[in-house]
């Protein structure tokens, strides 16, 4: 078994030291030699290294030595090796070291003393210790504050000692209370009062009522022992927490920042007044703006994240606060901090927060801002939920987030788009104005997803005659001259308006090239039908490659030219739809025939260009089916009469965005709803009324506390076991009834951490000997403390309880035995346990994200898990919500596309783990004729672990009987 260890060295193990080099520099003259061996037998011993026959010359050699630093490795070396026998007796030769420990500690020089104390603080042999005992208390009175301090803490190891500790130094409390009122040294008051505080709680709770009034002027090291104390005191005696919380407030002000970080929490896990929490958001939102760590602001982002959510009407008086921390520079931070603020707008502050977040756009623009497309892109979304929120400040944002709809980041102008989209909807009032704007801009787009969303909201909403034809100019103007490419003499395919732009007659050209020369030609009569002749004249054609075409796209007039010559037929596709939108807008808005079949015949003049440009050699790839049909499909509803096939383009695509829009809304509302839902009480809980409260003694603080902790009694938040049942599903059996020793687990899993509440009973009539429980991971688990020994009697029980850090999202294994000696029987006895899973789901949670944030993800992620469906469910609707229910992840897909029963079905899950990481499945699945499912459920993730226990999760959980 390994040795609890109180010192740890870095060891390179490459050059080890030889037990024989140390001795010889051990026996020697040379200090620095002696010191170099020192070191290297602590590092030998501290790595498994027994040394046996070192000790004798430590004694001769370095016991008599005068120099500091050798005196402090030999304390070391003292620390580390085994002091006692396979019995636990003290080893003989130890008492050679008693008077040298005796010397030290009436030695003149103080940091002898001190590290002798600070040795011995270390020590757990009560037999080494006693006869030392008149000459650590002599050191209580020492000159030198370093000595003083050492010898408390001394005092309350030895103190604390099981084997008599309490016995030898019996009057301890007593001295160390006097030294606690006359010393004037910061840190021997704290070791001084954290003695008190461990082993006598009643003298250090006398002592700090008795000077109340003095607390704001002691120390920081002493302050934040005064807290511990608090927080105990009040744990255990909930009665009298109202004069503890005056210190506490009273601390609020110190100038230590940890201080006031314990205050503040302090006050929050024992009151729920308003003005002790509103104090303790204060204190939160002065460390946020004071502390330069971001690790630190990070943590008090937390803190106010649980605020809110327990206390959110005092957390909205704050929001002004939380947004300055959007000064840092940080990401995380910004993102952190607009989550919070996002939660706590209202009515009533809506207007100064949107003002924050248009200032904070605007700084955006700044190109040395680092990484200030991504932060816009935060904004931008914010600045979203809080228009559909409050739509009268849409129209104070939505102008000027359309500005960055050229941004170079594609992220933030698809998320200014998609804003736009859904305000122009939902703000009816505001659609002339974002139109105007809209055309104002699109010139500016450089995305190609941005464009095609920008073309849909043309399409839609240019209602009168003027946004119209508005609309088909800007289209033409940014498509530039057709066609799209023309083929020159030398057979070299060029762009047509690259060249219009180089022309002779063009006076901003500023380099024109010499024209090109003019094509060849052969002249001939040609007898036309009705017999008459005419000239024919033939040009040869030539073929060409596309890079002379692909190097004049970048160049070209307009956004939508270049994007079409790069083959983003799509886009075209987009283009094709809006136009026939646009035309069929104008056809009920305009009266002259003329101007509708003039603009009729330039938008398939368009069209038909697109499509010989798609089906030329000119570009990287050519046009793909499903482009190609919808742009013949546009000329052919053009060129029709038909008035149905005008209500669908023109009515209903609009009522499925519409219906679309309500969706999430709805969506939304129930999330918000189920998150409020409040916890009732039980009809005959007590209820205490505020004005028939007795204020006898009160301040308004107590007064106010006491309150709410009835309040919250009354209202069932009070901590209940409402999930007992729960609880009993995470006891683990881990032996048989038969074994001679019956063992028990309660696994509880924390964020990263599990703790294991192990309960072993003897059901033998013998005493069992050296018990030991021991354990051992498999996974991304590992074991924190080591196992110790116990003694258990006859028909009794031992809790013994073990941590386990767990550090990525993984199905982990626990395993282990039980070892254990009997007095009849020499060798060990083993008890071999049930292993232990780790399940995943206690590590994920549901999540939610984005279409386009999932669809990115999926992408990018490179770890996938194809899971086959099998399953006894036979409706696909029941087998999304039990994998739902059996995987804990949230649904992405709306209800509204889940509906109807088609015997297909497609949904996206999302989950988020505790240590960041992201969760994406696909269900696929299909209802064959025989009434089974059939398909597949994928899962990607970033981590190879997560993918790999989530499907075997699926595969266990999917046929609904487990």
């Amino acid at each position: 078994m390994e040795k609890t260890c109180t010192l740890l060295v870095y060891f390179d193990k490459g050059t080890p030291a030889l037990a024989n080099e140390i001795k010889e520099q051990l026996e020697g003259h040379d200090t620095e030699r002696k010191i170099d061996a020192m070191k290297k037998a602590v590092m030998l011993l501290l790595n498994g290294e027994t040394l046996p026959t070192l000790f004798i010359t430590i004694v001769r050699y370095v016991l008599p030595s005068e120099d500091h630093t050798v005196q402090k490795l030999l304390l070391l070396y003292l620390e580390i090796i085994d002091k006692t026998d396979s019995r636990g007796k003290i080893l003989p030769e130890m008492i050679l070291i008693c008077q040298n420990l005796r010397n030290n500690l009436q030695h003149p020089n103080e940091y002898i003393r001190g590290v002798t104390l600070r040795f011995l603080a270390r020590l757990n042999e009560a037999e080494l210790i006693e006869p030392l005992i008149p000459s650590i208390l002599s050191n209580l009175e020492h000159r030198h504050a370093f000595v003083r301090r050492n010898a408390v803490l001394a005092m309350m190891s030895i103190y604390k000692l099981p084997q008599g500790g309490e016995h030898m130094l019996s009057d301890a409390p007593d001295l160390i209370e006097k030294t606690l009122i006359k010393d004037q040294d910061l840190s021997s008051r704290r070791n001084a009062f954290l003695m008190l505080f461990t082993c006598a709680q009643d003298r250090a709770v006398n002592y700090l009522l008795n000077n109340f009034e003095s607390v704001s002027g002691w120390g920081d090291l002493l302050q934040m022992v005064v807290l511990e104390l608090v927080r105990k005191v009040c744990r255990s005696n909930l009665g009298e927490k109202g004069k503890y919380i005056k210190i506490i407030v009273s601390l609020l002000s110190s100038p230590s920042a940890a201080v006031m970080y314990e205050c503040a929490a302090t006050l929050v896990s024992l009151s729920s007044a308003p003005t002790a929490i509103r104090a303790a958001a204060n204190c939160y939102c002065q460390l946020l703006l004071s502390q330069s760590d971001n690790n630190v602001k990070l943590i008090i982002l937390d803190r106010l994240q649980e605020l809110k959510t327990s206390h959110r009407e005092i957390m909205v008086e704050m929001i002004m606060d939380v947004l300055r921390a959007l000064a840092s520079p940080n990401l995380d931070i910004r993102r952190k901090t607009l989550d919070i603020a996002l939660d706590l707008i209202t009515p009533r502050n809506i207007d100064e927060v949107v003002a924050v977040l248009k200032k904070e756009v605007i700084k955006t623009q700044n190109k040395e801002l680092e990484k200030g497309g991504e932060y816009r892109q935060m904004l931008v979304q914010v600045i979203h939920s809080c228009a559909l929120k409050f739509p009268e400040v849409a129209g104070t944002v939505v102008h000027l987030l359309m500005d960055f709809l050229g941004d170079s980041n594609a992220a933030s102008a698809i998320d200014v788009i998609f804003f736009v989209r859904e305000i122009i909807e939902t703000n009816g009032h505001l659609r002339e104005s974002i139109m105007a704007r809209l055309l104002d801009t699109f010139y500016q787009i450089q995305s190609s997803r941005v464009c095609t969303c920008a073309l849909w909201i043309i399409g839609e909403y240019s209602l009168s005659s003027q946004e119209v034809e508005g609309g088909i100019s800007i289209i033409k103007q940014l498509l530039g001259d057709l066609p799209f490419y023309r083929t020159a003499e030398e057979g070299e395919i060029v762009d047509s308006a690259a060249t219009k732009a180089f022309s002779p007659g063009n006076n901003n050209a500023s380099a024109p090239p010499p024209p090109p020369p003019p094509p060849t030609a052969s002249k001939r009569p040609a007898i036309l039908a009705d017999g008459t002749y005419a000239t024919q004249v033939a040009v040869p054609e030539s073929v060409s490659t596309a890079p002379s075409l692909m190097a004049t796209a970048a160049s070209a007039a307009g956004n939508l030219r270049a994007m079409l010559l790069t083959g983003d037929f799509f886009l075209g596709a987009v283009v094709a739809t809006t136009l026939t939108k646009l035309i069929f807008h104008l056809k009920e808005g305009q009266s002259s025939n003329v101007a509708i079949n003039k603009a009729t015949a330039d938008v398939l003049l368009i069209l038909v260009s697109m499509l010989r440009l798609g089906q030329s050699t000119t570009v990287p790839h050519v046009i793909d089916n499903d482009s190609y049909d919808r742009i013949s499909l546009c000329i052919r509803v053009i060129s029709s009469v038909d008035v149905g096939m005008r209500t669908v383009w023109l009515k209903l695509c609009r009522e499925s965005f519409v219906k679309m829009i309500a969706d999430k809304h709805h969506r939304e509302m129930e999330e918000t709803k189920a998150i409020a839902q409040e916890l009732y009480a039980q009809p005959d809980d007590l209820i205490d009324f505020y004005h028939l409260k007795s204020r006898k003694g009160m301040s308004q603080l107590e007064l106010e506390d006491e309150v709410q902790s009835d309040l919250k009694r009354a209202m069932g938040e009070s901590a209940k076991d409402r999930d007992s049942g729960k609880k009993l599903d995470r006891v683990l059996q881990l032996t048989g009834f038969s074994d001679p020793v019956y063992a028990e687990a309660y696994v509880t899993v924390h964020q990263y951490d599990i703790v294991l509440d192990v309960t072993i009973v003897n059901r033998t009539k013998e005493t069992l000997q050296n018990l030991c429980l021991e354990l051992a991971t498999m996974g991304d688990l590992k074991l924190v403390e080591r196992p110790q020994n116990y003694a258990l009697a006859p028909d009794t029980s031992k809790h013994i309880r073990a941590n386990i850090k767990v550090s990525s999202t993984e199905t982990g294994v626990i395993f282990g035995n039980i070892v254990y000696e009997t007095s009849s029987v020499l060798d060990r006895n083993v008890v071999v346990l049930n292993d232990i899973h780790i399940d995943i789901m206690d590590y994920i949670s549901p999540a939610y994200c984005g279409d386009v944030a999932f669809r990115n993800m999926w992408a990018e992620f490179e770890w996938e898990n194809k899971v086959a469906i099998n399953t006894s469910i036979q409706d696909i609707s029941e087998f999304l919500n039990h994998v739902v229910a059996s995987t804990n992840m949230k649904c992405l897909t709306p209800l509204s596309a889940l509906e109807g029963d088609c015997g297909f079905l497609a949904a996206n899950l999302y989950a988020k783990s505790v240590f960041g990481e992201d969760a994406l499945v696909n269900v696929s699945v299909e209802k064959q004729p025989d009434g089974k499912l059939n398909g597949f459920i994928r899962i990607r993730s970033k981590t190879q672990g997560i993918a790999l226990s989530l499907g075997d999760k699926i595969t266990l959980k999917q046929k609904g009987g487990v």
